[in-house]
């Protein structure tokens, strides 16, 4: 049985002071995308943003968030498309961040797009953070169904519940620090 991973979940993980924070959130925007993993986001999740992060380093990532990448311009422009696809090549992995937020991104979906085609399909997957760890119509989307899901649950050889990139179609599993790492 595998639980989708909510905003709940990942604040109470681990308490994370704002100061901590800020200063997660900081590393991830100063992080050199060659050989990282880009998280894809809503800006309406700064809230979560730090959790997903510290989660994602606790398994091995390097992560890649473009808020205060340095090349970007400071408005959103042709320049920013083509920075962030060249970013998106030089990354070895992706994740979209999804929320109730990711609805309203134009840049979600073709950061999806881009990725799907720069990247294997097994370097790829989608992070859900539904209300509910059971709740599924998100993966009813279109084509997020296709991507294997970050998730958390029992997964076999191991004694307690793990996080874990899952593929729902064939029903198979690997440990979050293990995909990170091939």
């Amino acid at each position: 049985m595998v639980d989708y991973i909510t905003p709940n979940r990942l604040q109470n993980r681990r308490t994370i002071t704002l100061n901590e924070q800020a200063s997660i959130i900081r590393k991830a925007e100063r992080a050199s995308p060659s050989r990282s993993t880009f998280l894809s986001h809503s800006t309406k999740d700064q809230a979560i943003l730090p959790y997903v992060v510290k989660l994602l380093e606790d398994h091995g990532a390097s992560v890649y968030v473009d808020k205060k990448d340095p090349a970007l311009p400071p408005v959103t422009s042709r320049v920013t498309a083509s920075t962030l696809r060249t970013r998106l090549r030089q990354c070895e992995k992706f994740i979209l961040l999804t929320s109730p937020n990711s609805k309203d991104s134009r840049w979600m979906p073709w950061e999806l797009g881009l990725a799907d085609g720069y990247r294997t399909p097994k370097n790829v997957a989608i992070l859900p953070t539904p209300e509910t760890s059971h709740e599924r119509v998100w993966s009813e989307q279109e084509y997020l169904g296709i991507y294997d899901r970050i998730v958390y649950g029992t997964l076999q050889g191991h004694s307690s519940q793990v996080y874990m990139v899952w593929d729902q179609e064939n029903n198979t599993a690997i440990e979050l620090s293990a995909w990170l790492r091939r």
